[in-house]
């Protein structure tokens, strides 16, 4: 499985914060059951690691790493049995460690240039970060013309209300968000709202 495989498993990738790794593999479950395989979870918390080494056992689910930004975090995710990576920007070393790990990498970018760059080294399915921010739908159209090749993920002030005006883009895969899985919802256990939040997003934006 590459990076395009896991962006095009369903129209939206959870951006999962956990700070219990008790948590983790209910949470699995739930995005899985609710039709949202691919799952990232950041490497935010102390916590993350054994998140991915727990999401890593439920079935169905296909589980990653975000927020990685030196090789030694590539290598630590790729031990714990994350199954592609998220990062919010590049370096070589960073790229070198994903090639070497034969960790399939969602590299963060959101300038003509980056996306060129990454081209350049045969890369072609990206994260764009942080979306809103940088320019939305508005900036992707513009890249696309130029740059047909490149695929995207947006991430970063995507909600249920906007992800449409992303994946209507012909260069847009998925999006990224973490509206799926709130992180009070997830302290609560509340496992059948976040299903149902994941279902919703699955079937509305198919």
């Amino acid at each position: 499985m590459n990076s395009r495989d896991v962006c095009e498993l369903s129209p939206v990738i959870p951006v999962l914060t956990v700070d219990d790794a008790g948590t983790a593999a209910p949470l699995a479950r739930a995005l899985v059951a609710g039709g949202l395989p691919a799952l990232e979870v950041t490497l935010r918390t102390p916590a993350a690691l054994d998140a991915i080494r727990a999401m890593a056992e439920v079935e169905g689910g296909v589980v990653g790493a975000g927020t990685l930004l030196t090789p030694a975090d590539v290598r630590a995710a790729k031990r714990a049995g994350a199954r592609f990576g998220v990062s919010p920007g590049f370096t070589p070393a960073l790229l070198d460690a994903a090639a070497d790990e034969d960790l399939p990498l969602l590299p963060g970018v959101n300038t003509p240039s980056e996306v060129m760059a990454l081209l350049e080294r045969g890369i072609d399915t990206m994260k764009f970060f942080p979306a809103s921010a940088a320019g939305g739908p508005a900036l992707l159209k513009a890249i696309s013309a130029p740059l047909p090749q490149a695929k995207f993920c947006p991430t970063g002030g995507i909600s249920l209300a906007n992800a449409p005006d992303y994946l209507s883009l012909p260069n847009v895969l998925c999006v990224g968000g973490s509206w799926v899985a709130p992180t009070q919802a997830i302290a609560q256990g509340e496992w059948g709202a976040i299903e149902q939040l994941a279902r919703q997003a699955s079937g509305s934006l198919k």
